[in-house]
């Protein structure tokens, strides 16, 4: 029974974090499509630096950006936080259910890195952490020289993703990979831009001119989050693509993904101030073509576990592999599973229907991709995974 309401609360701590994140990626997207689509104001009045008209729900919108502050500055204000802490407090409560409960189930690879469930843990909270750090440290550092500190910022995304994936199971490395990068945007929110927002407004209460410098960061801030926003995305869906997060050089191939979304991201941000920067989409879909290409088994491969050294004269029954996944798998996919409190995924290989009905998701997860026990928990053996092999094959 306790199974079923940790389930339950994971997903609606999964609802949560999703329409949170809708209204933030939204809200934030709005705002780079306002901001990029001022034009110069027609009637100039005392700090209007931009306006622009839409037409939506049946009325006419006039918006109008104000540098440092309108003459008069109006009692309501907007403030764009509570979405994007949110997200972020919803997903950290997520992955502390799913991941940091279980991390000898799905963060820990022996195969990648021998680390204790302590050390697991710990190692992630230090990435999601020390990407925040290293990112703030960088932009100190730079400035507002934008170019070097977008090639430096690059290096630093694709440094996490290297050592995510040297460090973790595939799908948790590319979730707190994607983790990471979400830490950094909801960090720029709570640390720069809102404290920046608050010292602006308290400056121009008092009558006081307004520090630049303070808008100037939370602009900056706001236009990474805004490139951030795909690639966390990708990150966050990847765990339902094995092909990637299986792969031996996965830390690149996510890498491209990201780079891919960027691009993507930035013909969109140029389309709103009125630029068609063809060429961005291209790039984009040229990085996802070389990923998808890389990623793609060559013609006529068969799987290292189905060769085998010498393959038996008769062929495997259905008893021979029951009896594999009951020692492998039945740790998790029995109606009574030993390492966690419910079926994974609702999945059970108990009797010789189960295993029937879910043949070729058994086959692509335990040979193909050899995802499947999550680090090899129960130690599967390559004659092990040739005896599924070579039963499939016959079916």
């Amino acid at each position: 029974m306790g199974g079923f309401w940790i389930d339950a609360g994971a997903f609606l701590l999964r609802w949560l974090h999703v329409v949170a994140a809708i209204a933030w990626i939204g809200e934030s997207f709005y705002f780079v499509a306002l901001d990029r689509g001022l034009r110069r104001p027609k009637l100039p009045l005392p700090g209007l630096a931009g306006e622009s008209w839409s037409v939506h729900g049946g009325g006419f919108y006039h918006k109008q950006k104000y540098l440092p502050a309108p003459e008069d500055l109006p009692e309501d204000l907007h403030w764009s936080k509570w979405k994007s802490y949110t997200t972020w407090l919803s997903g950290f409560a997520l992955l502390s259910l799913v991941y940091f409960a279980s991390p000898r189930v799905w963060l820990i690879d022996p195969q990648v890195m021998a680390l204790s469930q302590a050390q697991a843990v710990g190692a992630a909270l230090a990435l999601l952490a020390g990407a925040w750090f290293a990112y703030d440290l960088l932009c100190k550092a730079v400035g507002f020289r934008d170019r070097l500190l977008g090639a430096l910022v690059g290096a630093l995304v694709l440094a996490l993703c290297l050592v995510a994936t040297h460090l973790f199971a595939g799908r948790a490395a590319f979730l707190l990979a994607g983790a990471a990068l979400a830490t950094i945007m909801s960090a720029n929110v709570f640390f720069v831009i809102i404290p920046g927002q608050r010292r602006m407004v308290r400056a121009l209460s008092r009558g006081e001119a307004p520090n630049p410098l303070d808008g100037a960061r939370g602009k900056q801030r706001s236009v990474h989050n805004t490139y951030f926003t795909l690639p966390v995305v990708f990150a966050m869906l990847s765990t339902h693509y094995p092909a990637a997060t299986s792969h031996p050089y996965s830390g690149l191939i996510l890498a491209l993904f990201m780079a891919a979304a960027a691009a993507i991201r930035q013909f969109f941000v140029l389309w709103h101030g009125g630029r068609r920067a063809w060429w961005l989409p291209l790039v984009g879909a040229a990085l996802l073509g070389a990923a998808f290409a890389w990623l793609a088994p060559a013609r006529g491969d068969t799987p290292a576990a189905a060769k085998g050294a010498g393959a038996a004269p008769t062929l495997p029954t259905l008893d021979a592999v029951r009896a594999i996944l009951a020692e492998r798998c039945g740790a998790c996919h029995a109606a009574r599973p030993s390492l966690l409190l419910e079926p994974a995924k609702g999945l059970t290989f108990d009797t010789r229907q189960e295993i029937e009905a879910h043949a070729a998701q058994i086959h692509q997860q335990a040979v193909v991709l050899r995802i499947m026990p999550p680090g090899n928990l129960t130690q599967m053996t390559d004659a092990e995974r040739e005896t599924i092999a070579r039963w499939f094959d016959a079916k």
